[in-house]
């Protein structure tokens, strides 16, 4: 029997209702291994939290960036349909998210951490994932006020590392995503740099290193820590060439690097979109090539697909948004255009990324 990419069935072992994901199949085949590995797909157990119940399908939502000037415009997507963008609702009127790190959400809600301008750094702003509508106050809460950093969460702990505020940091911190709170000191990252992308599975947070300017170089190293013990990052491997400014997400076993700009003087846009598996160490891996060479992508991800929000092509910002389907390496999709403003360097978030 064929199952098709969103059936449902009630498992009579578990008594729970389950999702199919992935793509269409066969019942028994021996290729459904489980996403993230195959393209194949496995079934899901559909909980009260689950973006199937909540939001009809993951959503993605792209908070703030910059035009040149910082915005707060909020957009979102349903990761499983092509199209464009609908209007979400407005960060908080002074807080424009220029600089912002994304990959920071559970199930019910997503953050946005640090950013622009200057006398909002420390700022965490937090939006309900299943409505629409304008952001709140989260708390005052980043240990050390930042931009140019990343983001990596689980279903209860978001981390933001490295950054810019106007030193360079070393820092990570953490937060509990449900409750209000200032940060807590996690650890720190192996060199104090910014233009930083992150990702995660449920129990890994995967930074990348970026960009040094104490020698001004931009560097392909790639970190890691353990989201639930607090600790110092170690080496995970290596990019497949020496990137900042990446777009990067995925799901529970393979991470996505969308992107990106080079090396010093002029810092080119490349096109490579390069994939790990978060579980193990090791050098990322060619998956295939973006529509555009972009950098400063904002990303949301499901369990199947990853989506590239606007970013910046040379001079020029975009508005443009293209996916991929994280199981099946090959090049980007064109998917829609964001709602409003062309931009870059918002923080992308979702209800079905890698960590949840």
């Amino acid at each position: 029997m064929t199952i098709k990419p969103g059936a449902l069935r009630f498992n009579t072992d578990s008594m729970k209702l389950e999702i199919f994901r992935g793509s269409a199949n066969y019942e028994g085949s021996a290729s459904m291994a489980g996403i993230g590995t195959l393209a194949a797909g496995q079934w899901e157990e559909i909980q009260a939290t689950s973006p199937d119940v909540q939001t009809g399908g993951t959503r993605g939502i792209l908070m703030g960036g910059r035009t040149p000037t910082t915005v707060d415009e909020i957009d979102y997507i349903n990761i499983a349909t092509t199209g464009n963008a609908t209007d979400f609702g407005n960060l908080l009127a002074t807080a424009g998210r220029g600089f912002a790190n994304g990959q920071t959400a559970s199930r019910v809600r997503g953050l946005a951490m640090g950013g622009n301008p200057s006398s909002l750094l420390p700022d965490v702003q937090s939006i309900t994932i299943a409505s629409t509508g304008n952001a709140t106050e989260h708390a005052d809460i980043l240990t050390v006020g930042r931009r140019l950093c990343a983001g990596a969460s689980s279903s209860t702990r978001a981390l933001v590392a490295g950054g810019l505020n106007p030193s360079v940091h070393n820092i990570i911190d953490a937060t509990d995503i449900a409750s209000l709170g200032n940060a807590i000191d996690f650890g720190d990252t192996t060199l104090a740099t910014f233009y930083r992308a992150g990702l995660s599975s449920s129990t890994r947070g995967v930074f990348t290193v970026a960009y040094d300017s104490s020698s001004t170089t931009t560097t392909n190293a790639i970190e890691f820590v353990t989201i639930s013990t607090q600790g110092n990052a170690a080496d995970f491997g290596d990019l497949t060439q020496a990137t900042m400014g990446m777009g990067a997400g995925g799901n529970s076993t393979r991470g996505i690097f969308y992107g990106g700009g080079l090396t010093a003087p002029s810092f080119p846009n490349t096109d490579v979109i390069s994939y790990i598996t978060i579980g193990t160490l090791g050098n990322a891996i060619d998956f295939g090539d973006a529509t555009q060479s972009v950098e400063y992508a904002a990303v949301a991800s499901s369990p199947t697909r990853l989506v590239a929000m606007g970013g910046s092509v040379d001079p020029a910002f975009v508005n443009t948004m293209a996916y991929v389907q994280i199981p099946t390496i090959g090049n980007a999709i064109d998917f829609g255009d964001l709602s409003g403003s062309a931009r870059q360097r918002g923080a992308g978030v979702s209800n079905g990324h890698g960590g949840l």
